[in-house]
């Protein structure tokens, strides 16, 4: 199983807005095999002994330096923490505290040593989780199977989902083949209404997707008893009573790649819409100070820029220079404003931009 612990978007606010003498960002290459993990501790040290080597340069406290220190070591020489792990790894320290997030995202190892934490790469965690669930259906079985990523599968215990049509209907499931194909397929829909019924509240905690495995007529009669908004439109027609858990996921993560296509193409419609009634921006400056007042809606952001400054409590925008220590970045500030007063943020590609533009906002009321 991968093992991740991807932060809420309230940890994630409550990260963006922590400010401390010395904020140290980690991002490193993991693998969810701990024979591989050698490396990443090696790489690990290493980031320990630069971020140590910058806050001694910028004048640290030596008392402080101690306590950052302390957080860094302390998770380097757990050895039980470095027993189950993902594909990335995010480690977030002050002289105070110390985090860290197990992330299904390959991430490039990274260093950032400021006031502030860099949360770009945590960002594209929270768009694209890589984490989905498959349901496989058929009158004589149904299982619930959650994966991430390329991790190995597993089979989710769901309270009060029949296993099969005969557990949800008992005696009058047997007797069918009486009353013909019509009544059979009333007796399809109250099953498929009990599994319905029975995932909601697995559902109720997060929007990953859930990708449908069955055959017709079962596939179209479950579809129509659906109230999950997380159920992808594409389905795997496929019998997968005789499918292992890992063979369905092999089946289905086309249809993931499809489904996160999907939704940014979904979304550079919109944004061609709500251009034309002037709710669009790509400005960075009409964004900050959109984002500080609360009237963005929607926000893409590429996930490599670099533009650095500062804005202001006011939403005003300040370019700076590489030499100025103050700066930051400024899609991350953005992001962060935006967050907090409700906004979806998403972090993709450049190249999954609508115009190939480091910034893309829907607004909430024309410009």
């Amino acid at each position: 199983m991968l093992h991740v612990d991807i932060p809420s978007r309230e940890e994630y606010s409550y990260l963006a807005d922590v400010r401390s003498d010395a904020c140290v960002s980690i991002y490193l290459q993991t693998s969810p095999l701990h024979q591989q993990l050698a490396a990443s501790k090696i790489q690990f040290g290493n980031f320990i002994k630069e971020a140590l080597q910058q806050v001694t340069d910028r004048g640290l406290d030596k008392r402080r330096i101690v306590l950052l220190e302390e957080e860094l070591y302390s998770v380097l020489e757990d050895e039980s923490f470095w027993d189950l792990h993902a594909h990335s790894l995010a480690v977030l320290v002050t002289p105070d505290s110390i985090r860290t997030y197990r992330l299904a995202n390959q991430l490039p190892n990274r260093l950032d040593v400021g006031d502030r934490f860099y949360l770009k790469p945590l960002l594209r965690a929270l768009t694209f989780p890589h984490s989905a669930y498959i349901l496989a259906l058929s009158e004589n079985q149904t299982r619930l199977i959650e994966f991430f990523a390329d991790a190995p599968a597993e089979e989710v215990t769901v309270p009060d989902m029949p296993a099969r049509m005969r557990d949800a209907m008992g005696d009058a499931a047997l007797n069918d083949h009486h009353h013909g194909a019509v009544h059979h397929k009333v007796r399809l829909a109250q099953y498929t209404r009990k599994i319905d019924q029975a995932l909601r509240p697995v559902f109720a905690r997060h929007d990953y997707p859930l990708i449908l495995v069955s055959t017709e007529p079962l596939a179209s009669i479950y579809r129509s008893t659906n109230s999950l908004s997380n159920l992808t439109e594409e389905t795997l027609f496929s019998n997968a009573e005789h499918l292992g858990a890992s063979e369905l996921v092999t089946l289905v993560r086309p249809l993931m790649d499809n489904y996160y296509q999907a939704q940014l193409k979904a979304l550079k419609s919109r944004f061609e819409t709500r251009a034309g009634e002037r709710r669009v921006t790509q400005d960075f400056s009409d964004a900050a100070r959109a984002a500080t007042f609360g009237a963005i809606d929607l926000l893409l952001i590429n996930l490599d820029s670099t533009l650095n400054g500062t804005i202001d409590e006011n939403g005003s925008i300040t370019f700076s220079g590489n030499e100025d220590e103050a700066q930051y970045g400024l899609i991350d500030e953005i992001a962060k404003r935006a967050i907090a007063t409700g906004a979806r943020v998403l972090a993709v590609r450049s190249e999954d931009l609508p115009s190939g533009a480091d910034l893309n906002a829907i607004l909430r009321y024309p410009l």
